[in-house]
């Protein structure tokens, strides 16, 4: 059962964290409106699209910075406290420090499990038509680009390259397809070359030729021009950047089997977002027990002081967040490291701080 001091500062934590949620999202919207009103007025995108993409707008940024609007709404409220003397009374009623953290741990909970379930479902759904209003309208094709070296596995037989590829135009130069049965190959199809036509789902193949690995000798077949079907499309091939953001947990998981299986170049990058939305409501808890070490002392300066440590404190946090999270996906650093290292440090900080408040 809760008592009347876990009601009374479980209300403060889930209202100050909804109240900052509501300040700052249509602050952010209404900067964002701002900066993009002339491509949208531009494009003449129509007043229901637009709605869309702001609500779209609204579940991602809330999602993407929800620890540092807790963090700052749990120093806020926990501030008031101490400079009203409240946690002074608390502590002098014989409630230990452990005991007065607990409503805080309680609320900590409900926002990890929302920011959970927000992170593996309602996200990656905003998040696709997010980054699909911003590449249609606002940045008219700037998400394509090409790409060198593309190599996949399409299959457990199949391997696919090609030196260049133009993601716009869907056509590749010096591809090449090796089929294999075991260890052995069968056959090579190789064309100067190819080309994805959308309309039929086929592919031509230009200076085309193919040679089949005999038991004794080899044979090979030549074109000029081919026109054929293959088991993957050009999207598969080549996935836009955003892509893992805008799958849920069970997508994710078997987009990121897939291309594993493909030996994709990406596969940090699709590992990162998929740590990510375990590490970041994880991070609930820590921010939490830092906040209210930080903020539970009555300080000089008041509050402005605890906001003040409050925002470096956030800041530092995204800060590594966002470090670690690009070192992983531009290089081999492990992904799950590069996820939980600021939970880890902060953990760190957070014992620290708890220690030394509790005195």
């Amino acid at each position: 059962m809760l008592s009347i001091l876990d009601k009374y500062i479980l209300k403060k934590y889930l209202g100050t964290f909804g109240l900052l949620l509501l300040l700052f999202v249509p602050i952010g919207i209404i900067v964002h409106l701002a900066e993009k009103i002339d491509k949208i007025l531009e494009n003449e995108v129509p007043f229901p699209i637009v709605a869309k993409y702001f609500l779209d707008f609204t579940i991602y940024f809330a999602d993407l910075l929800f620890p540092l609007f807790l963090f700052l709404s749990v120093i806020w409220f926990t501030s008031k406290l101490a400079n009203n003397t409240e946690v002074i009374a608390f502590l002098s009623s014989g409630v230990s420090f452990y005991r007065f953290l607990r409503p805080y741990m309680i609320g900590a909970t409900i926002v990890c499990l929302i920011a959970l379930a927000s992170g593996m479902y309602f996200a990656p759904t905003a998040s696709k038509g997010f980054n699909e209003f911003k590449y249609k309208y606002l940045k008219k094709g700037k998400r394509d680009r090409d790409q060198t070296n593309v190599f996949r596995q399409i299959n457990d037989n199949d391997y696919i390259y090609a030196s260049y590829f133009n993601v716009k135009e869907k056509s590749g130069s010096n591809f090449t397809l090796e089929h294999f049965e075991g260890n052995e190959m069968k056959y090579k199809l190789s064309a100067n070359r190819i080309k994805y036509n959308p309309q039929d789902s086929t592919y031509s193949l230009f200076n085309y030729s193919k040679r089949i690995v005999g038991a004794h000798d080899d044979s090979i077949e030549t074109k000029k021009r081919l026109d054929t079907v293959f088991d993957f499309e050009m999207e598969d091939l080549t996935p836009v950047d955003y892509i893992a953001e805008t799958l849920n947990v069970v997508e994710l998981n078997k987009f990121i089997a897939r291309e594993k299986a493909r030996g994709s170049s990406y596969i940090n990058r699709y590992e990162v977002v998929r740590y990510k939305r375990y590490s970041l409501p994880v991070s609930a808890y820590i921010l939490t027990i830092i906040a209210v070490a930080v903020s539970s002392i009555k300080r000089r300066g008041g509050m402005g002081v605890n906001l003040a440590i409050g925002i470096g404190i956030g800041m530092v946090f995204i800060f590594f967040d966002k470090i670690f999270g690009t070192m992983a996906e531009q290089s081999n650093f492990s992904p799950f490291i590069a996820t939980w290292f600021p939970n880890f440090v902060f953990a760190i900080l957070a014992i620290y701080l708890l220690k030394n408040a509790k005195r």
